[in-house]
């Protein structure tokens, strides 16, 4: 038998067999082809897919920076919100601070900002609209307007209830104070700036009894004496008003007149508020002097038959002349019109410059400035009850009065700069 030729194998032929014997059979990639295209295509995928990892590790690195943002504001804006209420409960429990801390610097600045929360922000707005109703109350009621809201509370109360007291004459004390002397001090401070001189010749206790002229249409000049003695007196005594009838006749004003402690003009019911340490006052001029006409202004009319100074016999009061200038301006009478006046009623009815033409404002009184001056008193105590008797002595008393009212109005008229001022 010949001998086979033996033919070498190259690298290549070496290499491709090596593979057959140790995979088993066919490689399972392609190899026809160029030469190298399966591991080009092996090694994009691979690139593909480190890139895809790449950009999903990115994207959950932003996920959860962005979910632990989110986390750290929520954390944030809750503990800005506690730190709010917490504030707001210590502020209730320390109370408002004093005038001096209000322009205080801060002792400590928050390190990182605080977010508000609806329910600090309310509780803020609360607060500023507290602090402006307690300021426009302080402006306008003054200071402890609390305890005058509680006092007129407590008034009302009692009124409701019938918790008050009156005397026989009807004189209701805690609503003239409370009521009537408010309602009456805005004209006698404000609109006639009444002035008051010799008040503290009335005295502190016992009875005394006051004697005016009368004048201006209208009794307001009885109603100024009134405030002048509660409110410039040391010690704020009442003065109780002798009173004609028309006054307790006219509806309303009878009421008002009798709460306020005014009683009917009568010997008997004067006597009695004396004897009981009152201060009565009475103008003996009634109707002749109030309805005068302005031609006659501070010209005193004729003082009765002096049974003012009788029952101040009786008593044993003294006697305290009262002069008072400005209310003969307040309505200048300057007509009378009798036949209206007699269908009314009325024992004069007023023609002045701006009644009735002007309708309701012509009730407008004028605004003059007023005096009221209380003179010496003069005593009676030393006069046997007995006196009040005598013709002579009451007249000499009265012309006395009179002459002392008179004179004082003449000084008094002297030194005015003017009506008005």
């Amino acid at each position: 038998m010949a001998d086979a030729k033996v033919i070498p194998l190259d690298e290549d032929t070496r290499a491709r067999r090596g593979a057959r014997a140790g995979g088993g059979g066919r490689p399972r990639g392609r190899t026809t082809g160029r030469p190298g295209l399966a591991a080009v295509r092996t090694d994009e995928a691979a690139a593909r897919g480190d890139a895809s990892r790449d950009d999903g590790t990115r994207e959950g690195t932003a996920r959860g920076d962005a979910a632990r943002g989110e986390a750290g504001r929520e954390d944030t804006a809750r503990e800005g919100a506690a730190r709010g209420e917490a504030a707001v409960a210590e502020a209730a429990l320390e109370g408002p601070r004093d005038d001096g801390d209000a322009g205080a610097p801060c002792a400590h600045a928050p390190d990182e900002p605080e977010s508000a929360s609806p329910g600090s922000a309310l509780g803020a707005v609360a607060g500023a609209l507290t602090d402006a109703v307690a300021g426009a109350a302080d402006r306008v009621l003054g200071g402890r307007w609390d305890r005058r809201v509680a006092g007129g509370l407590s008034f009302l109360r009692r009124r409701i209830t019938g918790d008050y007291e009156v005397d026989e004459f009807g004189f209701d004390e805690e609503l003239t104070d409370q009521v009537l002397m408010s309602l009456l001090r805005p004209l006698f401070d404000s609109y006639f700036r009444v002035e008051v001189k010799g008040v503290e010749n009335i005295p502190s206790a016992g009875g005394a009894l006051v004697v005016g002229n009368h004048s201006g249409t209208l009794p307001l000049d009885a109603l100024m004496a009134q405030v002048a003695v509660h409110d410039h007196h040391p010690s704020g005594r009442h003065l109780r008003l002798l009173a004609a009838d028309l006054v307790f006749v006219l509806p309303l004003v009878n009421e008002l007149a009798r709460k306020a402690g005014h009683t009917l003009a009568c010997a008997e019911d004067a006597q009695l508020l004396l004897e009981r340490g009152e201060v009565v006052g009475v103008m003996p001029e009634g109707f002749k002097g109030l309805g005068k006409p302005f031609s006659e202004r501070y010209k005193l009319q004729r003082f009765g038959r002096g049974g003012f100074v009788s029952t101040a016999l009786r008593t044993g009061v003294p006697i305290v002349p009262c002069s008072i200038v400005g209310a003969e301006e307040i309505y200048p009478m300057v007509g009378d019109a009798k036949i209206l006046a007699r269908l009314l009623g009325f024992p004069y009815f007023p023609v002045t410059p701006t009644f009735p033409w002007l309708g309701p404002l012509g009730l407008v009184p004028l605004p003059t400035k007023w005096t009221i001056q209380f003179g010496e008193p003069i005593p009676t105590d030393g006069y046997a009850p007995e006196a009040a008797d005598d013709p002579m002595l009451v007249f000499n008393l009265t012309d006395q009065v009179r002459e002392t009212i008179q004179h004082t109005l003449y000084k008094l008229l002297v030194r005015r700069r003017s009506v008005f001022f």
